[in-house]
Formats: structure tokens, sequence, C-alpha cells
């Protein structure tokens, strides 16, 4: 664990927060009611007085505070703290440096900037409600940042806050010897904010709960949700928290490409790691004495390689939530969701009230809607759990060089509905796994042949390797090069494991069949597109960029959006004149942004055809495509709908079929007024 004696403070600015006790009682109760302070050039703070508001107000300039303070509220709740204490909107190239503020709403928040340093600043006791109970109550508290880009922060302070560290729609920032410990809501949180790197902060103690409380409130050290992709989270301590680090997918829309390398998320009240997103790996962290190590959940396409989980779900410490048999936990668990393409490699996994790794398809089913899919498990440390390895509802599993000690109900829990799960025999003469390399289209036309070449995968060893390819229809194929035709639209989860004789790797497409043919609406037809709901706008285009049927998709951006059902209709001229005579279903696909944390409400699309205003059907679909993709990948990806036009099972009709089809809409709702996104393409009428 990232011991707090390791925490990398400058010897000075150690001092100095030594000595912030007594500095925050020998400066004046408060400057709130001074003038704000606006700042357009180099500025040296006196650090003898107290200071009201300031407002940076030019580019390229720099302010050291020199330890002056900026006082908010006289007395009160921090719960009722009003103002920012420092503020700049659309300025650049600027270094704030320190400098100290307390008792306002926000210490920090700064928009529409790049290219800032901010350093050695402490923005502790600002809002702060530790009784507050489910739920947000906005952004506020130590840092709040909003589309800044290309900036630093370093070592600075922000504790007993509601936010230590919050990123909206900022990328490429590097944050880093910081201390945003001790917070009531998050230590930092990251939303659509991208390719920044997070090394070396103090992330602790994200947590707010009340003495015998279960869930700590959804409290965490770290939270990231909402499209924050690509991002690198290094050496950081994690620790103490709700969760530790929290990937969380509220509105269908995933973060990705995540590295957590040496990070300590231990002793979370929950779970150390949490995650309900693809294609995030986690490499060398430390995920021990938690409920859980890593709770990976819809998680798909996920790396875990030479983690600790360790101790997990104890009785006589955090055993919150247990989900396993015999009020069993975990080191490592997937499960209520699907985790197909995984790979689980050197983990040390001791002394878990549980499964070391468990992976578990859908129990509400016994894995008929989905299950642990295209997974590879070795060389894993599993020693002292009640079973090393637990598995349920699994298919395609490739195990080899775990080392199993002491478990004490079994090394491997085949708990049933297991199909192709392959231990391979130790061979010492092999040592390092090869590697998979899946080259081929994530597209291709339904009836074409379609070419998935294995041939560039390599072992380091120059061992002879084997192939196995699932590609998702239900062929199961072994060559290096596979040549395929698909004969149905769709979604295929396309997967492929090398073998090297003991150990494996594997690669995978997401890969899309689509119909080749002409479409209703959505091939350069933006321009015919309208709207019903007089309290939004609807703004279409042609997007030649995100599309997956003919050159382009029909982009739907809704904003302002009045939280209502938005139709969108087609043709605006209402005069399609299509003839529904022996037509049996609408087909299109559907991508879609929706960025309110609850999403979509209720059962849609809705489809609806007209002849004329007193003369329609409504097709309206008893779940909801939207939030309940066809396919986890869908949330990410494109979903293909077919919409029986008598209705069946899955799609009611209300009203007679026209007998010609003038024009149509398609209803999106959402529980939340937020933009939508909303892309239809290859839409027709078979």
């Amino acid at each position: 664990m990232i011991g707090k004696s390791a925490r990398p403070l400058a010897g000075q600015w150690a001092v100095l927060s030594a000595l912030v006790p007594f500095l925050v009682s020998a400066v004046p109760a408060t400057a709130a009611e001074v003038p704000a302070l606006e700042i357009t050039k180099d500025t040296v703070l006196d650090p003898a007085k107290t200071y009201g508001r300031i407002v940076i107000q030019a580019s390229g300039i720099t302010i050291d505070g020199r330890g002056a303070w900026l006082v908010g509220a006289k007395q009160g709740s921090p719960k009722d703290f009003k103002q920012v204490a420092v503020s700049a909107k659309g300025v650049t190239r600027v270094t704030l440096k320190n400098l100290n503020a307390k008792a306002w709403e926000t210490g920090l928040q700064i928009e529409d900037g790049s290219g800032w340093l901010i350093e050695n600043c402490n923005f502790s006791d600002n809002f702060h409600d530790p009784d507050f109970g489910w739920g947000e109550v906005g952004r506020r508290g130590g840092i709040v940042l909003t589309r800044v880009h290309q900036s630093t922060l370093r070592k600075n302070k922000a504790n007993r806050v509601w936010d230590a560290c919050d990123l909206v729609n900022s990328n490429d920032n590097v944050l880093e010897e910081n201390d945003f410990s001790h917070t009531s809501n998050t230590c930092l949180k990251l939303w659509t904010s991208c390719r920044n790197v997070i090394r070396n902060n103090n992330l602790s103690y994200g947590l707010r709960i009340k003495p015998g409380e279960v869930h700590a409130r959804d409290s965490t050290c770290v939270l990231i949700e909402s499209g924050s992709n690509d991002n690198r989270f290094l050496d950081n301590d994690c620790t103490h928290g709700g969760d530790g680090v929290f990937i969380r997918v509220l509105n269908g829309w995933v973060s990705t490409g995540n590295l957590f390398e040496r990070n300590d998320a231990s002793y979370a009240h929950n779970n150390c790691f949490e995650a309900w997103s693809p294609r995030n790996t986690y490499r060398g962290n430390k995920a021990n004495h938690g409920s859980y190590g890593f709770w990976l959940g819809a998680s798909d396409q996920t790396t875990l390689i030479g983690n600790e989980a360790s101790h997990n779900g104890d009785p006589a410490g955090h055993h919150n939530s247990p989900h396993l048999p015999g009020a069993g936990h975990a080191g490592i668990v997937f499960m209520f969701g699907p985790s197909s393409h995984t790979l689980v490699r050197s983990n040390t996994c001791v002394g878990n009230n549980g499964a070391g790794i468990a992976l578990v398809g859908d129990m509400e089913t016994k894995g008929r809607k989905w299950r642990a899919f295209h997974w590879i498990i070795e060389q894993n440390v599993l020693r002292e759990n009640r079973w090393g390895i637990y598995v349920q509802y699994a298919d395609w599993i490739d195990m080899a060089a775990n080392v199993y000690q002491n478990n004490k109900e079994a090394e491997l829990r085949n708990d049933g509905g297991v199909t192709n799960l392959t231990v391979h025999p130790d061979d010492p003469k092999i040592t390092q796994p090869p590697r998979a390399v899946l080259a081929g289209p994530s597209a291709g036309k339904v009836g074409q042949a379609v070419l998935l070449d294995a041939s560039g995968s390599t072992d380091p060893g120059r061992n002879a390797l084997s192939f196995r390819w699932d590609l998702g229809d239900g062929t199961i194929a072994r060559p290096r090069r596979v040549e395929h035709v698909f004969k149905a639209p769709g979604f295929y989860r396309v997967g492929l494991t090398v073998n090297n004789g003991l150990f494996s790797d594997l690669a995978w497409r997401d890969f899309y069949a689509v119909e080749d043919g002409p479409e209703l609406g959505t091939e350069g037809q933006a321009a015919d597109w309208g709207w019903i709901d007089p309290q939004s706008k609807v703004r279409f285009s042609d997007d030649r960029r995100v599309c997956i049927a003919g050159r382009s998709s029909v982009l739907a951006h809704v904003e302002p959006y009045s939280g209502m059902m938005v139709s969108l209709l087609y043709p605006a001229s209402k005069k399609a004149g299509v003839s529904l005579t022996g037509k049996k279903e609408l087909v299109f696909w559907v991508k879609a942004i929706d960025e309110n944390v609850s999403a979509w409400q209720g059962p849609q699309p809705v489809v609806t055809l007209y002849q004329s205003e007193k003369q329609s059907a409504v097709l309206a679909p008893k779940v909801d495509f939207m939030s309940a993709r066809p396919n986890n990948e869908d949330r990410e990806g494109w979903s293909y709908l077919v919409v029986p036009l008598a209705g069946n099972e899955q799609w009611e009709r209300k009203g007679e079929l026209p007998a010609t089809l003038n024009w149509l809409t398609i209803g999106f709702d959402s529980w939340g007024a937020p933009p939508l996104w909303i892309w239809i393409d290859g839409m027709s009428i078979r």
C-alpha cells in the first residue's frame, strides 16, 4: 500500500501543510464581502492580508499568493458556503501558485482554458457535506474544471470538501503529487475527460458514511463516467474509500481505454475497483481488504495482470453485498453483466472470503441470455480462499499454470452451465505466452466473404501455435485464416484464442454485418427530416464519420431538449408515398448518447407509421431497446432493430396498418433534459 509517509510532497510544502491549522486560525474571519479583485497582469499577493474573491481576466500571467488566504464565510456549516474563491473563464497560460482559500462553495473554478499551471495551492475546507444522503449536490468543493486542456495541477491540497477535483470535458491534463484526500463525495471525478495523466496523488478517504451504514452512498475516491477515455492512473493512493476507483455507467455511455497501474485502492468499504465498462487495463494494482477487490460486471474486453486482490469480504472487515454461494465475496469477480474477451494473468488472490477469481454468467436465465465468454486465466496465485476459481454459466475458458494452495472448499469450483473449459497441462519448456494478432475488418456486407487473419500471431519461444475461432453465429474454426460469409444483418461477437501448447492469448472483433441496398431517409437525406416536440430543437446532419450503412448516417442533435418524447420525422414533406402492401418489417441501425445519468425513460424507440393524421399505426416495444441494448457492446456501437409491421412478442402494434406510408416518426424519451445525439442509418422497409 502507498502509505501516508510515501506521499511525494516537497519538503517546504510539507512544512507548510503542517502549519495549516495554525494559519487558518490566525487569519481574519472573512473577506467575502470585499469586491472581487480582478487580475489582468502578473500579481504577487501580500501574505499578511486576507483577500476576498479573485477573478482572473488575462492570459499569460502569473499569480503568486505567497501563502495569502482568501476567506469566504464568517461562520456557519460548510454545506452552506457560497461563491467561488478564484474563478477564470476563457483565459490561457496562467500560473497560479502558493494560494490558500477556505469557506467558499468552490475554491477554484476554471472554464474554457488551456496551458494552466496550478501549483502549491490549498483549497481545503470549502463546501463539504458528509451527512448528505444518496445522489449529487452539483459540482462544488475544491477545484472545478470545465473544458480545461493541456494544464498541470501539482502539489495542491483540497481536503474536507465535497469533490476535491472535478473535471468535465477536460483533456490532456497532468495531475501529480496533489493531496485530494478526505472528501465527502469524491477525491477526483472525471466526466467526458480524456487522455489525462493522474500520478502520485493522495486520493484516499473519498468516503461518506454513517456508523453502521452499508453502502457508503456511492462515495468513492475516483469516479470516472460518460466517455472519459484513455486516461492513465499511475501510483495513486486510493485507499479507504466508499469505492476506491469506480467507472460508473448509469447512462450507457462507457469509458474505455483507461490504464490503472500500481495504484492502491485497498480498504474500500465496498469495492476496491468497480467498473461496468469495457476495454480498461488493470496492471500491478493493490485491491486488498475491501468487500471485493475487483468488481467488473459488464466489463468486456478487460485485462488484469499482476494485481493483488486479497483478504476481501472478511467478516471481521469490509464484507458488504455477498453474492457468491454461502454469503461469499471474491478478490476478482465478473457478474451481473457480460464479460467477453477477458484476460486474467499473474494476479495474487489470497485469503478472500469466497473466490479468488469468479466468473459468472446471467443467473436469472441460467446463462441463456449471456455467459462469461472467451476468457484466459493463467499464472495466478490462488491461496487460502474458499475457492481458488469459481465459474458458472460460462463458455470458452482456457486455464493454465495457476498456482492453488490451501483453498478451503475447492481449487476450481464448476457450479454448472460451463462449456469449452480447457485446463492445459503443465509444460516446463514453455515459459511465456504467445501474442494473438487478428487482422480484418469490423464490418462487412451480408452474403459477401470476409477474411479474418491470425497469421501475424507470434510466440517468443517459437512454439507451434494452434488457433480457435468463434465467429458469433455458431461457427467454430481452427485455421490461421478464416474466410466467412455472414448470412444475416446484425452484430457478431467474434473471438480468437491462440495457444502455444501451454499458454494462450486472445483477440476479438465486434463485427457488424450490414445489408447492401436502398435506404429510406438515411443516405444523404438529413435535410428531409423534421421532428415533433415544440419545446425541443433538432439539428439534422449527414454524418460521414459515424455511419455503418452506405456513406453516411443521419445525426439528430437534440439541443435544447425538453425532456419529453421527441419524435424524429421522415420525410418532413409527409409525402413519401411508400406502399406497405406485402411489406413485413421496418429495419434500421441506431446509435445514441444520452448523458443524463438515468438515461432513457420507458420502452423505446416508439415507431409510428402514418398515411394521414387520422390513419396511423403505432409500434411500441415491450422492452427498452435503448437502455437494455440487444448486446452489451451496443452501448458504444450500433443496435440493429427489426420492427415487425404486424407486431410480435417484443413489439405491440396499435392501430390498423396503413396501405401507404406517407411519413413515419421514431420517438425517444429521456429521464432528463441534457442534449441528445441520435444516429439513424440503414433504414428500409422490406
